[in-house]
């Protein structure tokens, strides 16, 4: 249905127009607020215009969904839907630091059909199909097969008093990062407790998935996709044996979170 190798293609170039504004690098970029704490930079905007470009021409009838373009309803019409995230991990690439990636899914018929993520600034590239496996730099990924939440890593700066039984590990910025990390077994639960959208999880999840993870939302929820609201309260990805734990500690504080919090 599509050409994977110019799909390839397009996402390291892509990753070049990014890494060639990133300050990590030695390059200015300008930057501003959408909203207070929401940054966005000009590197969005260039590689959200390249993608929306580049993938419209390699597949013309899918619709198109990304943090960076104003949301047109005529996807919800559409079985195929490209969900973008041009630069995830903003904060990150402004600070300098290799915590973001570019993100791009092919969504069918509410669920990723193919997904990848280009991180230059680590040199990784991530790919999966739906029935076919996940990969990093061409090598099949295994996600975590931890049996016991107690102990298991987590991609976190600090951890809550509730969960000091757990294992905070680096995290990177952009949350699909953090996901994928558990597809390569670098991780074996990550979680958020706030309303996401899914340009930031379609891509990560797939590869999750694929790599043979437990993904949900935080309520423990099948996800789904090209949604008329595209937001979700929360991810929660994990080894399978310790997803039903992650779920009954984590679903309740989610709950008083959601009736709280401003979609």
């Amino acid at each position: 249905m599509i050409d994977r190798t110019r799909l390839r293609s397009i996402m390291t170039e892509a990753g070049r127009i990014a890494h060639g504004m990133w300050p990590g690098a030695g390059h200015a970029v300008r930057a501003w607020e959408k909203l207070p704490g929401n940054p966005v930079c000009d590197a969005d905007m260039a590689v959200d215009a390249f993608l929306r470009r580049e993938l419209g021409a390699l597949l013309p009838a899918a619709a198109w969904l990304s943090e960076e373009t104003v949301d047109d309803p005529a996807r919800l019409a559409q079985d195929l839907v490209w969900l973008v995230d041009p630069v995830d991990g903003t904060r990150d690439f402004l600070r300098g630091r290799p915590g973001w990636t570019v993100s791009v899914a092919l969504v069918s018929a509410g669920r990723p059909l193919i997904a990848m993520l280009e991180a230059p600034a680590r040199a990784e590239h991530w790919e999966a199909e739906a029935g076919k496996g996940a990969f990093r730099n061409g090598e099949r990924l295994v996600a975590s097969q931890r049996r016991t939440l107690p102990g298991a890593r987590v991609p976190a700066d600090t951890l809550p008093h509730a969960d000091a039984d757990l294992v905070a590990v680096p995290r990177a910025n952009s949350i699909a990062l953090r996901i994928a990390m558990v597809a390569a077994d670098d991780a074996d639960v990550c979680a958020t407790l706030r309303w996401g959208y899914e340009w930031d999880i379609g891509g990560a999840t797939l590869i999750a998935r694929e790599a043979g993870a437990a993904v949900s939302d935080a309520f423990g929820n099948a996800l789904a996709f090209n949604k008329r609201d595209p937001r979700a309260f929360g991810v929660l990805v994990s080894a399978p044996a310790i997803h039903a734990a992650a779920v009954e500690r984590l679903s309740g504080r989610a709950a008083e979170i959601a009736v709280t919090a401003t979609p």
